[in-house]
């Protein structure tokens, strides 16, 4: 009895300065996923990829980020968590310089596909890591809500560090602005880090990794396929055929003695029903997120730096909620903070359905001040719980499947909410006439088109083009906010629904019921 209700031991200087170490490369590598939105032009111009290509470069990274992260956990737990963060670091910081300096669209490509594996490696260890580093439950709780708040800063950074540079610098900058952080916890890693791997774990499993990409890559293809109005048929056959080698991995991880992937864990209702929470969240703010960005270059024709500046306060809101979510959560059942949290972001979501194309900035502003901070329990919390519910030296899986939910949810979101966004654009813009077949095909295609038609159409034809385009695209945010909002809501009943019963992290028995549940579905 005593043994029970012995406190876990508490976390330390160093792991303090452990865990500053580790959201350096959190907060970098999700900002990487978004520093290029503004500098695509720049590349543009000076690589001259095909379009083919310029969707490649930008995509590739988070396709392999994502596919990879489970199978890069788990080689973590087998090797050695704090070996591989040094080592995919290095890598990155590497890779980052010859991208920097590569002038062949093709490379460019093969080089961002690296620094998308090597990002794999890293994001897993720290979560990983974090959870062998602080065993204290209001320890581990404020630990993983820098971790979440990283991340969450990172991606709202990303615009406005990219518009610092290209204000100063060519788009190299973006690259090379990698290099001093992921060296320094390439570097420091072996002197502030713990090693921590599983020493019972088995022989890695490689025709699991296979299908696991099989599975992961085709799927996230698909659904950006959808929201890029690529070929239906192509779209839909991806994700057929990624769920067709999805059955497969499932039924090889119910065969074999070391599976990649325990998926036994689903039949835990608090691992399913967090990253159910988790993939719903992250699709709400995926497919806002962009149109956000959108509205604020093509609409309200900000600058790159006056883009990132108009992002920067709901950053630090979220630094904020971050630093209280962990707190509130020793009093309170995380599902109802989670709940809570997705409640508020459905009331920001609600005011972006009222922006207007002509006077509606501020409005725009204040809402994603309100639903971006209220992100951050939905991501902290469901991660503390998936972690939390398998064996420590399984931690660095566990976190790889809970990124890719993330990375799988703001895919989704991009797909569904961004394509509903592209198809009430297409039927509500009524476009002046005098302009040619062509270029009103190009008007009707999207805001970009439009803009540029614009800026060649002679007399008013220009201005009334700018006018009915923008309209149409804000109406395409509203009808996303409202779809967005839905979403959140559902979300919200499901983290009470599903997560009820998942006591206080200062709960003597927080992470017990969760972990019985496990070893009761893991024998089943």
């Amino acid at each position: 009895m005593s043994t029970a209700n012995q406190a876990p031991p508490r976390a330390g200087r160093r792991e303090w300065l452990g865990l500053g170490l580790l959201v350096l490369p959190s907060l970098l590598l999700f900002m990487m996923l978004t520093i290029l939105f503004l500098a695509i032009p720049h590349i543009s111009a000076s690589l001259r990829p095909d379009g083919t290509q310029m969707l490649w470069i930008v995509d590739i990274y988070g396709f392999l980020m994502a596919g990879f992260l489970v199978a890069m956990g788990t080689l973590g737990d087998r090797v050695g968590r704090r070996k591989l963060l040094a080592l995919g670091s290095a890598v990155f910081a590497v890779v980052s310089v010859v991208a920097a300096y590569t002038s062949d669209p093709s490379m460019m490509i093969f080089w961002r596909a690296v620094l998308g594996v090597a990002a794999a490696a890293v994001m897993p260890a720290t979560l990983g890591l974090i959870f062998s580093m602080f065993l204290d439950p209001k320890q581990r709780g404020v630990a993983i809500g820098a971790w979440a708040a990283g991340i969450s800063v990172g991606v709202a950074l990303g615009p406005l560090l990219s518009g610092l540079l290209l204000e100063v610098f060519t788009w190299r900058a973006t690259f090379l602005v990698a290099v001093p952080v992921m060296a320094l916890v390439a570097i420091a890693a072996p002197f502030v880090l713990p090693e921590h791997k599983d020493v019972n774990a088995g022989k890695l499993d490689v025709l699991s990794v296979g299908l696991l990409l099989a599975t992961l890559l085709p799927l996230i293809y698909g659904v950006k396929a959808l929201a890029k109005d690529d070929s239906l048929v192509e779209a839909l056959g991806a994700i057929v055929v990624g769920v067709a080698f999805g059955v497969w991995f499932v039924l090889r991880q119910l065969r074999i003695d070391a599976p990649l992937l325990d998926v036994r864990l689903f039949a835990n209702r608090t691992v399913s029903g967090a990253l159910s929470v988790y993939i719903l969240a992250a699709l709400a703010m995926g497919g806002m997120y962009l149109m956000f960005t959108q509205y604020l270059q093509l609409v309200a024709e900000l600058s790159p730096l006056q883009t990132g500046l108009a992002i920067l306060p709901a950053a630090l809101v979220l630094v904020g909620v971050s630093m209280t979510t962990p707190i509130l959560a020793r009093k309170v059942r995380p599902g109802l903070i989670i709940a809570g949290g997705l409640a508020i972001q459905v009331v920001g979501y609600l005011m972006l359905t009222q922006v207007e194309s002509t006077a509606g900035l501020p409005l725009l502003i204040a809402g994603f001040i309100v639903l971006y901070p209220a992100v951050n329990p939905a991501m902290a919390l469901t991660t503390g719980l998936v972690v939390g519910s398998v064996p420590p030296e399984k931690a660095g899986a566990a976190s790889g499947l809970s990124t890719t939910a993330n990375d799988l949810g703001l895919s989704l979101g991009v797909a569904l909410i961004g394509s509903i966004g592209v198809a009430v654009y297409r039927g509500g813009v009524e476009l002046p006439g005098g302009l040619s077949t062509e270029d009103a095909a190009a008007a009707r295609d999207s805001l970009d088109g439009a803009l540029a038609v614009a800026s060649r159409a002679s007399g008013d034809l220009g201005g009334q083009l700018l006018d009915t385009a923008r309209a149409a695209f804000t109406s395409g945010l509203n009808t996303g906010a409202l779809i967005a909002a839905v979403i959140a809501a559902v979300g919200a009943v499901l983290a009470v629904t599903q997560l009820r019963h998942v006591p206080p992290t200062s709960g003597a028995d927080w992470g017990s019921e969760t972990s019985e549940s496990t070893e009761e579905a893991t024998k089943s």
